[in-house]
């Protein structure tokens, strides 16, 4: 009786070898020919044997398993997830199969990440690369990517997490580059360093070299001080600031992202020593000239404004903002005439300062006229200074140029 039933057990235990190859070759098959629903329908039947499978056929199943999920690229991120954790069971055999596996999956994220990219749609496109790096943490190049097209559409905390990730591993993007001229159309190109020799042994192309790239950390440090700035968080931002600037202290942008920071704060003179400071590395830019002025303004100093946005109107003589706030400078000394003339009793001493205050008055709206006529002619549709230059016409009494532009001023309304 004994020996009956250990037959019957070595016959069951054939059985059930059998039906794990069948299946699994079955499987092998339809993945083969692309059919993937169907090798998943083979698998799940033997996944319940699992226990009991010998490693061979184990490292099969977990390799045939990821392909299936994979489907030839067909499948979603979350199927590229489970098709890397049945990867990672593989052992022994199916290894070499594996890696070929997981290098497919890599060129394919990385050509659907470049596809996302180039239809615009950069958070997609974010999440492709960075699935591509954790697939080949070598290539980090791919991370650096996840982190710029993250910032391309403002989600900031994710950018922040991987830049953070990027300065923690020491990246820097600096690579060599080669490249030769191409004779035939007398431009640069840059080649891999075989292709590039090969080329120039053909004769197609010349003055073969090669140079190393900038160093992508300035950049980095750079976006995760401006992204903490975003975030309003300063402290975070000025540190991030300092950084940055230890690794390119020329930056024109950090030095101006740092003073926007102090004057967000209401720190006006770190700002406008920072901006003076920019302005010498870059004497020919009108918006520093134009934002000195503003600071020069608020600080009380109208003397210095006026020569500041003189200096901005000089560089771009189309700065709008400039003019506009010339003649609110010039317009800004009226107020203490007012106040005097209302002062003033009903004497004929009072009589004649009042004369010369009103034809004070007269004369800064003179002043005024041509850098509000000037704005309005760069921006037709500044319903501001038109209705600025109607009242200053009413009070020099040119009827005809006030009617002119209150009907400017009734136009513009009536298109809003």
């Amino acid at each position: 009786m004994k020996k009956q039933i250990i037959i019957a057990l070595a016959f069951s235990v054939s059985a059930f070898s059998f039906a794990q190859k069948k299946e699994l070759r079955a499987a092998d098959k339809a993945i083969s020919g692309k059919n993937y629903a169907e090798a998943k329908a083979a698998l799940k039947e033997v996944e319940p044997l699992l226990s009991s499978m010998d490693d061979k056929y184990k490292a099969q199943y977990y390799y045939l398993n990821a392909a299936a999920l994979y489907a030839g690229g067909a499948g979603s991120m979350n199927d590229i997830d489970a098709a890397l954790k049945s990867l990672q069971n593989v052992k022994g055999d199916y290894v070499s199969e594996s890696f070929e596996l997981k290098q497919s999956m890599v060129n394919n994220i990385i050509t659907k990440g470049n596809k996302f990219y180039e239809n615009k749609d950069f958070s997609t496109s974010s999440k492709y690369f960075e699935k591509a790096y954790r697939l080949s943490p070598k290539d980090t190049l791919f991370l650096y990517y996840a982190a710029a097209t993250a910032v391309n559409v403002q989600e900031y905390d994710r950018a922040l997490t991987i830049y953070e990730e990027l300065k923690n591993l020491g990246y820097t993007g600096i690579e060599t580059q080669y490249f030769a001229t191409n004779v035939e159309t007398g431009k640069e190109e840059i080649l891999d360093k075989n292709t590039r020799n090969l080329y120039v042994q053909a004769k197609s192309h010349n003055n073969p070299g090669e140079r190393k790239t900038e160093s992508k950390k300035p950049e980095i440090v750079r976006n995760v001080a401006l992204i903490y700035i975003d975030k309003g968080d300063n402290d975070k931002a000025l540190a991030a600031i300092k950084e940055a600037r230890e690794e390119n202290p020329d930056d024109i942008n950090l030095i101006l992202s740092e003073a926007n920071i102090y004057y967000k704060t209401g720190k006006t003179e770190q700002f406008k020593s920072l901006l003076e400071k920019a302005t010498q590395m870059d004497p020919n830019n009108p918006e520093l000239q134009y934002n000195l002025g503003v600071i020069s303004a608020d600080s009380g100093n109208p003397e210095a404004a006026k020569a500041y946005y003189e200096k901005t109107i000089a560089l771009d003589p189309e700065f709008i903002n400039a003019y506009i706030n010339l003649s609110a400078l010039i317009l800004s000394k009226e107020e203490p005439i007012i106040k005097e003339m209302n002062g003033l009793g009903s004497s004929k001493k009072d009589d004649l300062r009042y004369d010369e205050l009103r034809a004070q008055r007269l004369d800064l709206y003179k002043q005024a006229v041509p850098y509000l006529t000037k704005a309005l002619e760069i921006d037709t549709k500044n319903i501001s200074a038109a209705k600025t230059l109607a009242n200053i016409y009413s009070i020099l009494g040119e009827k005809a140029k006030q009617d002119e532009m209150k009907a400017k001023v009734e136009a513009l309304e009536a298109e809003n």
